[in-house]
């Protein structure tokens, strides 16, 4: 059984950073992509960043290139989302995944099979 837990979400103005983190435990975490995601109120959960198994690769939606950067720590099974400038529009409740095939380019709900339970991140203007 995997177990994954988000640290890191708050209150912070626009502009600010925050960073999060994703620890996990029950599984080979480094064999696998991480993703992030977030859920706005009333909207679709949306992909927002992966990280390939070994950190070589990532990729990002448009809405948040040049701004975050997600990056992992396989020695500590934990995976980070650096978020900077933030903007009221990132407000979101984020997640963290583990994906369940090997590679990258996974930006479906779909391709992750395992989901922390959400970390609330809010951006004042």
């Amino acid at each position: 059984q995997v177990q994954l837990l988000e640290s890191g979400g708050g209150l912070v103005q626009a502009g600010g950073s925050l960073r999060l983190s994703c620890t996990a435990s029950g599984r080979t975490f480094s064999r696998y992509p991480m993703g992030w995601f977030r859920q706005a109120p009333g909207k679709e959960r949306e992909f927002v960043a992966e990280i390939s198994a070994t950190g070589d690769y990532s990729d990002y939606a448009d809405p948040v290139k040049g701004r975050f950067t997600i990056s992992r720590d396989n020695a500590k099974n934990t995976a980070y989302l650096q978020m900077i400038s933030l903007k009221s529009e990132d407000t979101a409740v984020y997640y963290c995944a583990v994906g369940i095939r090997f590679g990258i380019g996974w930006r479906r709900k779909e391709d992750y099979g395992y989901w922390g339970q959400g970390t609330q991140v809010t951006v004042s203007s």
